[in-house]
């Protein structure tokens, strides 16, 4: 037996084959129509080859002077309650330069929260810094130390 309710769902469906059949009979009569052709080139203009491209990312090559750094951030935990910015930043510039370096605080109280990051300026101190100060003693606690990941 068919309920009005379903009638109506198969008229529906019928109608949506219909129309979809009628636009792709319009499609076909419509046949290809002229494609405008265009380069690269002209889209993202002049395109260095790979080679300038790996050149200049192993550090020579087309660009005059040393290849920029790349920065790292770190994540710091297990930090004392006494530890301070500054004494975070100290601790690090024994690896390399340190561009910024953040004990994070509670918002209400102010209080440090036990953690916070470090910037290190260029990529290849990070593991340095990572071998040197995880498990080391800063203000009487044991600090842990990772390469920080994006929040999820």
């Amino acid at each position: 037996m068919s309920t009005p309710d379903k009638r109506a769902r198969e008229n529906r469906k019928a109608k949506k084959k219909r129309d979809k059949e009628a636009r792709r009979w319009e499609r076909r009569e419509r046949g290809t129509q002229e494609l405008e052709v265009v380069s690269a080139a002209e889209v993202v203009g002049d395109l260095r080859s790979i080679e300038e491209v790996m050149a200049e990312l192993e550090g020579g090559g087309v660009t005059s002077g040393p290849a920029p750094s790349v920065p790292s951030k770190l994540f710091v935990g297990g930090l004392s309650y006494d530890t301070d910015n500054d004494g975070l930043r100290a601790a690090f510039e024994e690896y390399g330069e340190v561009l910024d370096a953040v004990v994070i605080t509670d918002r209400n109280s102010g209080m440090s929260r036990g953690f916070g990051f470090v910037t290190m300026a260029d990529k290849k101190d990070a593991p340095r810094a990572i071998k040197g100060l995880d498990g080391a003693d800063l203000d009487g606690r044991r600090l842990v130390v990772n390469v920080a990941t994006d929040r999820r």
